[in-house]
């Protein structure tokens, strides 16, 4: 099973989270509890949407870190 990066950022009013490896896999929820879940489902319908559509699925290449400011 591939495990790819997903990528959650908080806005005044939503939380949003995306796959870099897989554009267009989105999703969006009112906390970060739901906005896990959704992204979950978004990327399982995702590459079942590849794979129905004969298109590769691109190994999980992206990895994140962090960076201390000023």
């Amino acid at each position: 099973m591939k495990e790819y990066l997903v990528v959650y950022s908080r806005t005044s009013s939503s939380w949003g989270a995306h796959v870099p490896d897989l554009p267009g896999c989105v999703a969006v929820g009112d906390t970060l509890d739901e906005v896990r879940g959704l992204i979950s489902e978004a990327l399982a319908m995702h590459l079942e949407a590849m794979r129905d559509a004969g298109e590769p699925i691109p190994e999980p290449s992206s990895s994140a870190g962090m960076v201390k400011a000023g």
